[in-house]
Order: structure tokens, then C-alpha cells, then sequence
């Protein structure tokens, strides 16, 4: 894989597998056509790439709606994201740690994919699709109040419930991961 685009194979692969999980699961978005879906992924190779970003690090990528002629790609992984582990949320954060400093952060991994990371409404929205972060936390896009007074909000789905909470942004855990999003 060359810097932000597939070669052909790779190209090739990663539609299929798209394809694959976009008939294996409709009902995340009903009326939207794959050949839509593909004719824009391969007019759009960083977009493909970081398509392939996410299905590298365990996301599972898949379209759960379109908007202003773009379609919406979430991490859809029942648990989150596992090739995102150990990551505390920001730069920041990552410099505030005197000790064990993660390899990065959520945002950083973000930027560098492509992709933006689901805020709390995007979070709240994939759980209306299913049951996710069962065993698992997502990092979320923080709003800035929060993140200037040192802390970062994550979700999670427990007790048949989503639930949305506080860490110091410092803070990494195995199993706090990300979810990102993807518009194409």
C-alpha cells in the first residue's frame, strides 16, 4: 500500500469487502444503492484509503446513511476498534503524561486514517443500529468545555443502555479504543 492510496489488488479487495458488509447488512441503510456506494469509492482514492485504514485496524467499516450527496462510513465492529487500543485522546494529553506514554492518540490516529472520530449524537446514533462497546469503550469527540478543563467523554453500551462519561484525557486503556467516521 503506497502513502494514501491502493494500488489495483488492494483496490479490488477492499470493494469487496465493502460490498460484502453492505449486503450483510441493509438495514443500516436502507435505500442507499451499492453501485452508488462504489462508483464514489473509486472516484475518491484517499477516501478509499482511509476506508481501508479502518477495515486495517478492526473497524469494520460500513455506510449508515447519506447526507448532502456524501455517504456516511462508521466503525461498525461490535467491540471497538482493537487495532485502536491504548490510545489516550489528543496530543495534549499525550504530553501531559510524565510516565508510560501511550504510542499516540485517538486524534492523532484519526487525522492520520483520514477520518474523524463519531462525537456523542454520531455514537448515540450507531447504537440505534445495534448493540456495540458491550465489553468495550469508544473515545468521543469531546466538546471543547470539557477538553479545556483536562477531561474527554467516552461512551459505552452496558445494562441495555448507552452511556456517555468523563476520563482525564490523559488516561489509555486495552479496551478504550475509537470509533471513527468516514465521509465520501
Amino acid at each position: 500500500m503506497s502513502a494514501k492510496k491502493l494500488n489495483t489488488e488492494e483496490t479490488k479487495k477492499q470493494l469487496e469487502i465493502s460490498r460484502e458488509r453492505f449486503v450483510a447488512n441493509m438495514d443500516r441503510h436502507a435505500g442507499i444503492e451499492w453501485e452508488q456506494v462504489e462508483e464514489k469509492l473509486e472516484s475518491n482514492p484517499e477516501k478509499l484509503w482511509s476506508l481501508s485504514e479502518m477495515e486495517r485496524t478492526e473497524g469494520e467499516p460500513d455506510v449508515v446513511g447519506e447526507e448532502d450527496g456524501e455517504f456516511i462510513f462508521f466503525d461498525c465492529s461490535k467491540e471497538s476498534p482493537a487495532g485502536r487500543k491504548s490510545v489516550c485522546y489528543d496530543r495534549a494529553a499525550w504530553e501531559a503524561r510524565k510516565k508510560h506514554k501511550p504510542e499516540t492518540s485517538a486524534m492523532e490516529l484519526a487525522e492520520e486514517m483520514g477520518i474523524t472520530m463519531l462525537d456523542e449524537s454520531q455514537y448515540r446514533f450507531l447504537q440505534e443500529l445495534g448493540d456495540f462497546d458491550n465489553k468495550t469503550s469508544s473515545w468521543l469527540s469531546t466538546p471543547d468545555g470539557i477538553r479545556e478543563r483536562g477531561g474527554a467523554i467516552f461512551g459505552d453500551f452496558r445494562y441495555n443502555m448507552v452511556f456517555i462519561y468523563h476520563n482525564g484525557a490523559e488516561s489509555y486503556y486495552g479496551a478504550r479504543r475509537f470509533r471513527g467516521a468516514l465521509r465520501v
